[in-house]
């Protein structure tokens, strides 16, 4: 292992050069959000003297266990609120590459860019790209509404400033700044679609993957305000006194963290876990996916987006209260989401054999993740855009797991030696380096060129007929996703 040296108009870091790449580990891109700076809005890191070393790990944001660790296995790293930083990795420091920036999921409450299940490594060195991981601050941190002291969206403008970093300075990195694809799985996708409600953001990203993006993307104010309030109360603080604020600035971070578990946990019900912090909207601007779409079609941002087969799967298979659901729970939620608790054998016609909790989870599935991807690229389309979906369906041989959400991921970046992941359980090598090998090509390209099509694979856009690329046993187009059309759209 050797250093290489990059120099940008803040000063000159060094990076680890390695298998065929150079990393760049934690690369600062805000001052550190910590003692005033705390719950405020990012700003852009100073100028430093001397050589940075940026070649080992840093901390990660603060943040509890990952809800969804049964699945995809568990990580420790450091943690701390100076967690503001990039994990940088590219073939080489000159010329000028197209850039993928990489926004992880977690629920706005775990996660990190700069994991290594998450290493650019394999998807920079196979597809002449540069790849930039983000740490943005999570949970209250990232995302507490408390009028006077914080407006819920400082996670996301972190981010905004990430990508204000990549503009500047990625072309000491190697990368173009003219070519950036931002990628974001779970609250990494909904992240992308706050970005795009924000005309700040316009010219900072070229293309956009989402990938398992929620329906639903952020709380309206009121409602954020009130969570606010009760997460003040729950640290014994009440909301209404004149230094609330400050008394929330100097908590320790390990309540903060704790109590966040606590509020989520009241809000929560049969079948949805609720974060208890996720971005918050603009006053008077709620989420509008039609909006959305015709932003991303006057700004000419080339999309894929899509989802996996079974996406809630990795919620309710480890959950022993979940293996035989409640029929009048499910019922209940069937008659909420689709008008009827009769739809359910719909549903059991499309999965022959299906338990309880099978079409429970694909209800789930649907309404969490599936019609909302779908809806928005056909708005895409309609508005002259352009829009590529995908479903990923592969699983292990009688896997619980099925094709669960975040399955994707190790494929996406071939990182499979970086996870023990018991949704992975099954994967033969042989299948492992095919599939992942077609999906990092694909990635590349579209960061490349607009367009996912390989030379023997082509990805037609999504038209009327519902063109959807499917990842998995077999790879090719289909219709429908899992020949569903009859919920989609209906």
């Amino acid at each position: 292992m050797t250093h290489t040296t990059a120099h940008t108009s803040l000063g000159y870091l060094t990076g680890e050069a390695a298998d065929g790449v150079i990393r760049f580990r934690t690369v600062p891109y805000a001052t550190p959000p910590m003692g005033e700076l705390r719950f405020a809005p990012p700003k852009p890191v100073a100028a430093w003297t001397g050589v940075l070393d940026a070649s080992a790990p840093g901390p990660i944001p603060p943040q509890p266990p990952s809800r969804l660790a049964a699945a995809m296995g568990n990580f420790e790293r450091a943690q701390s609120e100076d967690c503001l930083t990039l994990a940088i990795t590219t073939p080489a420091i000159d010329g000028r590459r197209p850039v993928i920036v990489w926004l992880h999921g977690g629920a706005y409450l775990s996660g990190a860019g700069s994991l290594d299940w998450y290493d650019g490594g394999p998807l920079a060195k196979s597809g002449g790209v540069v790849v930039v991981g983000v740490n943005y601050r999570l949970g209250p941190l990232g995302f507490l509404r408390f009028p006077g002291l914080a407006d819920g969206r400082m996670g996301v403008q972190d981010i905004a400033l990430a990508l204000r970093f990549v503009r500047e300075h990625i072309a000491a990195f190697g990368g173009d700044p003219d070519r950036v694809t931002v990628t974001g799985q779970s609250a990494g996708g909904g992240a992308i679609m706050r970005l795009l409600d924000d005309p700040a953001t316009e010219g900072l990203f070229h293309r956009i993957i989402v990938q398992s993006g929620p329906a639903r993307l952020r709380l309206d104010p009121e409602e954020a305000t009130q969570r606010g309030r009760r997460f003040a109360r729950l640290l014994d603080i009440d909301p209404d006194t004149r230094d609330a604020g400050e008394q929330l600035r100097r908590m320790p971070v390990a309540p903060l963290i704790a109590k966040q578990m606590v509020l989520a946990g009241e809000l929560s019900s049969f079948g949805a876990a609720v974060p208890a912090f996720t971005p918050c909207a603009d006053e008077g601007r709620p989420f509008d996916a039609e909006r959305i779409a015709r932003t991303i079609a006057a700004r000419r941002i080339p999309m894929i987006i899509g989802t996996t087969r079974e996406e809630m799967h990795a919620f309710y298979a480890g959950n022993p209260a979940m293996r035989d659901p409640d029929p009048a729970a499910v019922a209940a939620w069937f008659e909420k989401l689709t008008g009827s608790a009769a739809t359910i054998d719909t549903y059991a016609r499309h999965r022959p054999g299906g338990s309880r909790l099978d079409l429970f989870g694909d209800l789930m599935t649907d309404h969490q993740f599936l019609l909302g991807s779908l809806d928005l690229a056909r708005r895409v389309m309609a508005n002259k855009g352009t829009a590529f979906v995908y479903q990923f369906d592969w699983s292990g041989p009688g896997s619980p797991w099925k094709a669960c959400h975040t399955i994707e991921l190790p494929f996406t970046f071939g990182t499979l030696p970086a996870w023990n992941a018991p949704m992975l359980q099954g994967l033969d090598q042989a299948t492992y380096l095919s599939l992942s090998g077609t999906m990092m090509e694909s990635w590349s390209a579209f960061a490349h060129g607009g367009d996912p099509s390989l030379p023997n694979l082509a990805w037609p856009t999504y038209g009327p007929g519902r063109e959807t690329m499917c990842f998995g046993a077999m790879v090719g187009v289909m219709g429908d996703p899992a020949g569903f059309g009859w919920k989609i759209g209906g």
